[in-house]
């Protein structure tokens, strides 16, 4: 897994090969190969980064890639359906679930509230603590 595409907030893109990443902390850092200066990276700020799903590595038991969640439909443990997994935000604790739903509402992606994620199903069962659907 070496190639990426990068697109810019104006639709260009650029192809780029990895030269090396290593992990800090829960990021990556990644050099790419003709890109050796500061100067040259900063062309690459805000902008995404894109690879072919199939060729990435398998995150992990109980992983996912944040693209992988994204459009799951979230219930309740009776099955109640709370809405639409829009966003994960990235928080120094644990991730957040944004869902739409009747209304928008933050599910903090922990052990205790997250069930079961069903990517054949595409659905992502939770337990949600007394109130939460309410803030």
């Amino acid at each position: 897994m070496d190639q990426f595409v990068w697109v810019g907030r104006n639709g260009q893109e650029r192809r780029l090969r990895l030269f090396e990443a290593r992990a800090m902390g829960h990021r990556m850092v990644a050099r790419f190969h003709g890109i050796s200066t500061r100067e040259a990276a900063q062309e690459l700020v805000n902008g995404e980064l894109r690879a072919d799903p199939e060729r990435l590595p398998d995150p992990g038991p109980g992983q996912a890639y944040t693209f992988q969640l994204l459009g799951l439909r979230m219930v309740n443990l009776d099955g109640r359906e709370l809405g639409v997994v829009k966003e994960v935000l990235r928080t120094g604790a644990h991730p957040v679930y944004v869902v739409q739903g009747a209304r928008e509402i933050l599910v903090p992606s922990v052990g205790p509230i997250v069930k079961q994620v069903d990517f054949e199903k595409g659905v992502i069962t939770v337990e949600l603590p007394a109130g939460l659907e309410e803030l």
